[in-house]
């Protein structure tokens, strides 16, 4: 068993997602309405852009003690639509009602730790991928060395936030017990308190949830359990998906995506394939 620093933990998150983590945690600190045609004809490329978020998944999107979003998604999204020239507008919204959002057109866009999925994509649309993540086990300190893998999590409790694919893969364990929450700090608090066995969950947030949240005694182990891709996510059929890739790739190849990178997570950001499927 090792420790390290959430500095190098993401250095090494982006470099390879097969290496083995083990970590120990250390304490700190309305919407508009559809249009009678439908969503393709509330969406507004050349003004408004309402886009959703659920502000409850930091390092990517939380709110600020004055109230105010921030996180990776959210610069990223700010400087997307700078370079797309379309005036951002964040809507809050639990993470499960993004995508009927989406699909209703009262939000334009979403960006929120989205992983692209087949699943997702037989409903909405993605750019092409913004973010390599993976997904993490949490334990108790207390636990780590009976709980390692997903074999280990049979017939166990385990937390996690509803929609996600964290929750997916939770569903996949045999005898498992699974409680879900609207967040995954509150999936972690349920795993501080003693209620759960363990917590699955994308490793970035689970590393600065445990980081920042004031959750001691928690550890991140094993190997990352998946490989996965965020995306930005469009109704089907939006003409905004071009527009979006296009100042996407402009950001990345004139080093703006870099610098959001390096403020969020101190390290080089990983090569992005084109497609996550």
């Amino acid at each position: 068993m090792f420790n390290i620093s959430r500095s190098s933990f993401i250095k090494g998150f982006a470099l390879g997602l097969s290496a083995t983590l083990v970590l120990t945690a250390c304490g700190g600190g309305g919407s508009e309405p559809a249009s009678e045609s439908g969503p393709a004809a509330s969406e507004s490329p050349e003004g408004t852009f309402r886009v959703a978020t659920e502000p409850a998944f930091p390092p990517f999107e939380s709110q600020s003690e004055s109230g105010e979003l921030e996180g990776f998604d959210i610069d990223l999204m700010e400087a997307i639509g700078a370079e797309a020239g379309l005036d951002v507008e964040f809507e809050s919204l639990p993470f499960d009602g993004i995508i009927p959002a989406l699909q209703a057109g009262t939000v334009d866009a979403a960006i929120s730790a989205m992983t692209i999925t087949a699943e997702r994509e037989e409903t909405v649309d993605f750019s092409q991928p913004y973010f390599k993540a993976g997904l993490a086990i949490a334990v108790r300190e207390d636990s780590a060395s009976e709980i390692t893998s997903l074999d280990d999590l049979q017939n166990k409790k385990i937390a996690v936030q509803i929609g996600t694919t964290g929750a997916d893969k939770a569903a996949e364990i045999p005898g498992a017990e699974i409680t879900t929450f609207d967040s995954a700090p509150l999936a972690l608090q349920e795993l501080s308190n003693g209620n759960v066995d363990a917590v699955i969950n994308d490793a970035p947030v689970t590393l600065d949830a445990i980081a920042s949240g004031n959750l001691s005694g928690l550890e991140v182990v094993g190997e990352l359990l998946t490989e996965e891709f965020y995306g930005i996510a469009l109704p089907s059929g939006s003409d905004n998906v071009d527009t979006v890739n296009e100042a996407l790739n402009t950001l990345i190849e004139n080093g703006t995506y870099a610098e959001i990178y390096r403020k969020w997570f101190d390290a080089d950001p990983p090569e992005l394939p084109e497609s996550a499927l």
